[in-house]
């Protein structure tokens, strides 16, 4: 079973670095639901490079996750990965709480595209992924 978590934890982290793959390399038009937004512009336009390093630590996530589960075997002891995967836990369940006015479950300005999107996915998933890599690290802690 926990491997099972570990396999599908990974594969969201994968699919999300995809997907900020994509998104580095097409362009958007209109109001976007990937930026949060006060009155109706983006409280900033992420460029190509940092897009593309989202994708990086999404792919380095999934990684961390493969390695603790034991899909893959690496040369970095197991109480190194458990201790990584709980602080990744720890800031997923963060970005899911929010910082109380754009982002996650307790944001105010509730309004845009991107905050609808927040409440019914994006924060949801911060918090299905902390609890899927919770679940690895504890099973897999010495």
């Amino acid at each position: 079973m926990n491997t099972v978590v570990g396999v599908v934890t990974c594969g969201v982290f994968l699919v999300l670095a995809l997907w900020h793959v994509r998104m580095a390399f097409g362009s958007m038009v209109g109001e976007s639901a990937a930026v949060p937004s006060a009155n109706g512009k983006p409280l900033f336009v992420p460029s190509r490079a940092s897009t593309l390093l989202v994708a990086l630590v999404l792919f380095i996530f999934a990684a961390l996750v493969a390695a603790t589960s034991g899909l893959v075997q690496v040369g970095i002891s197991a109480r190194v990965l458990s201790w990584s995967c709980y602080a990744l836990a720890l800031g997923l369940l963060a970005r899911a709480v929010g910082e109380f006015r754009y982002v996650g479950f307790f944001k105010c300005e509730r309004g845009s595209r991107f905050a609808r999107m927040d409440t019914l996915v994006y924060s949801p998933l911060c918090l299905a992924l902390a609890v899927g890599v919770a679940v690895v690290a504890f099973a897999h802690a010495t």
